[in-house]
C-alpha cells in the first residue's frame, strides 16, 4: 500500500508525515516508540535515531493516538494520508455497509465511534488493524461492565481460582489478568454465555495473531465475521 523506501528516502514529506506512514506499515498494527524507529532505519531513514519521536508523536494530535499496544493512526490521521495521496482508500462495499447500519444502533456514542474506526480500517483493506481495534474496545466494554456492576463478584471468583489474586479496584487491577482467563470469569458469574465466551476465544485469539508480526493471512471476510461477532456480542449489548 505504501512504499517506505521510497518516501521515507524522499527529502518532501516532512517528519510528521513519515512518522505517520511508519504507523501504517503491517496494516496498522500498534506500535511502540522503539518499534517506529526501528522500522524507518530498516527502510533507510537512518536519521530517525536522531529524532525524538515522542515530541513528534505528541504534536500529531488528532491524527494519532496510544492504545496498550502502543501508537496507531486515528480516522482523521488516515484521512489525512489519503488527502495527501499518501494512502489509497478502497471503496466501501456491502458488507461493510451492513456492519455500519448495525453500528448505528449503538447509543453510547464513543462506542459507536470506536466500531466505526475498525470498520473504517476494513474499508482502506488495513485488516489487521481493524481487528486489533475492534478487540480492544470489546474488552474495554466488558472491563467497564465489571467495574461498574460485577467487581466484587469478579474478585471472588478470581481468588477462588488463584488465591493470590489481589483485589482489583480498576481497570489496571483488571488488566492484571490474561485476557484469556477474564473471559473464563465473565462466564462463571454470568455475564457473557458459554457460546459467547467460545466465539469471544476465537476472537482473541484471532487478535493476537494479528497483533504480532506473522506469516497468517487473513481476508475481508474473516475480519467482517470477526467485527459482526463483536458488534453483536459485546458492542451493542454492553455499550
Amino acid at each position: 500500500m505504501v512504499d517506505l523506501v521510497q518516501i521515507l528516502n524522499d527529502t518532501k514529506p516532512s517528519r510528521k508525515d513519515k512518522i505517520l506512514l511508519i504507523l501504517v506499515d503491517n496494516d496498522y498494527v500498534p506500535k511502540q516508540i522503539s518499534e517506529i524507529k526501528s522500522i524507518g532505519k530498516t527502510n533507510g531513514l537512518m536519521e530517525i535515531d536522531k529524532w525524538n519521536v515522542s515530541m513528534v508523536l505528541s504534536a500529531l494530535k488528532g491524527k494519532v493516538t496510544k492504545i496498550k499496544e502502543g501508537w496507531i493512526l486515528t480516522n482523521t490521521g488516515k484521512e489525512y494520508l489519503n488527502k495527501s495521496g499518501f494512502l489509497k482508500i478502497k471503496p466501501l462495499i456491502n458488507s461493510q455497509k451492513e456492519l455500519l447500519t448495525e453500528a448505528s444502533k449503538i447509543k453510547t456514542n464513543h462506542v459507536k465511534e470506536f466500531v466505526n474506526e475498525a470498520i473504517n480500517a476494513l474499508e482502506s483493506g488495513l485488516l489487521r488493524s481493524s481487528v486489533v481495534i475492534s478487540w480492544v474496545g470489546s474488552i474495554s466494554l466488558l472491563y467497564d461492565f465489571v467495574l461498574k456492576n460485577k467487581l466484587n463478584e469478579f474478585n471472588i471468583e478470581a481468588k477462588r481460582r488463584n488465591n493470590k489474586w489481589k483485589d482489583a479496584t480498576n481497570i489496571d487491577g483488571l488488566t492484571r489478568m490474561k485476557e484469556f482467563d477474564f473471559l473464563q470469569i465473565l462466564e462463571t458469574i454470568s455475564i457473557i454465555g458459554k457460546n459467547t465466551k467460545n466465539e469471544l476465544e476465537q476472537a482473541l485469539k484471532l487478535r493476537n495473531s494479528c497483533g504480532h508480526p506473522s506469516t497468517l493471512k487473513i481476508g475481508f471476510k474473516k475480519v467482517e465475521a470477526h467485527i459482526e461477532i463483536l458488534l453483536l456480542n459485546v458492542f451493542r449489548k454492553f455499550s
